[in-house]
């Protein structure tokens, strides 16, 4: 690529970023069905390899799901029993909203189903949904209140994440699914009182990336508030902070780094 190539290329990319054009930047709408699936498929997988990397596993809870491109009821989903650690594309099912594996061996999570089933029907601009146990996310959960912005990275979710104020148990009753994704709404993450986080995007990267900021802006603010007292943003510097941090743009950029050396350290995950 010649210089002249390389600086229209970088003013592409500088007009795409100031102007929020996903489109321009990765051009998933452009591609043909079977190549959006597999990069999705990709994505997810490398999402769960991340997730078992930074200790989100809690031996067969947690879930990370992604949209059909084609099947748009359809979404794929991890089997049950096997370590985020160990994920594999190969090993990813495709699941109908009636709960039938369509495609894939394996065990389909009975939680997994009825919590992203849900969010999938009532959310048709969710592409990707993220759930785990992971432990700063499940600690915090306890407290039944919503996270603080106390830092530039959780203002990422100021006024932008629910809460679940109630814990029936595991959740595998249809009204069950029902509430989480009422109190969900509009929002891109919700805390679920005494269970832990979910979060959701527009795409893997996105719902991936938002998970992972949230679950260490949990740890921020349980470590703040055991040495002190936490200096709140006031209330207008953090909305036009969200407004940097928090938009679908940056949660994908996010993800970037993360998923290129997740690639490399791991690439038996596209097997």
């Amino acid at each position: 690529m010649t210089t002249a190539e390389k600086n229209r290329k970088k003013t592409d990319i500088d007009a795409a970023v100031l102007n929020g054009d996903i489109n321009m930047l990765f051009g998933e709408p452009t591609l043909p069905p079977e190549q959006v699936r597999d990069e999705r498929k990709r994505k997810l997988t490398a999402a769960f390899r991340l997730f078992g990397k930074y200790g989100f596993d809690e031996g067969v809870a947690g879930h990370i799901t992604v949209r059909d491109p084609e099947l748009e009821d359809h979404f794929w989903v991890n089997p049950m029993g096997v370590s985020f650690k160990q994920m594999r594309m190969s090993q990813l099912l495709l699941v109908n909203h009636q709960g039938e594996v369509v495609e894939g061996d394996g065990y389909l999570n009975g939680a997994a189903f009825t919590i992203h089933s849900h969010i999938h029907k009532t959310r048709p601009d969710v592409i990707a949904a993220a759930h785990a146990h992971s432990v700063f996310g499940k600690s915090w959960s306890s407290l039944g209140r919503f996270l603080d912005p106390i830092t530039q990275d959780a203002c990422a979710f100021y006024q932008d994440h629910g809460l679940l104020d109630t814990f029936s148990g595991v959740v595998l009753e249809m009204g069950e699914g029902k509430a989480l994704a009422k109190a969900l709404g509009d929002y891109k993450a919700l805390i679920l009182q005494n269970h832990g986080l979910l979060t959701v995007g527009k795409s893997v990267d996105e719902a991936a990336w938002w998970y992972i900021t949230m679950e260490r802006s949990c740890q921020a603010q349980l470590m703040a508030e055991a040495a002190g007292t936490p200096i709140l943003i006031d209330p207008q510097v953090a909305t036009r902070t969200r407004a940097v941090v928090g938009t679908e743009l940056a949660g994908i950029f996010s993800f970037q780094p993360l998923y290129s050396v997740i690639s490399n350290e791991q690439p038996d995950m596209f097997d």
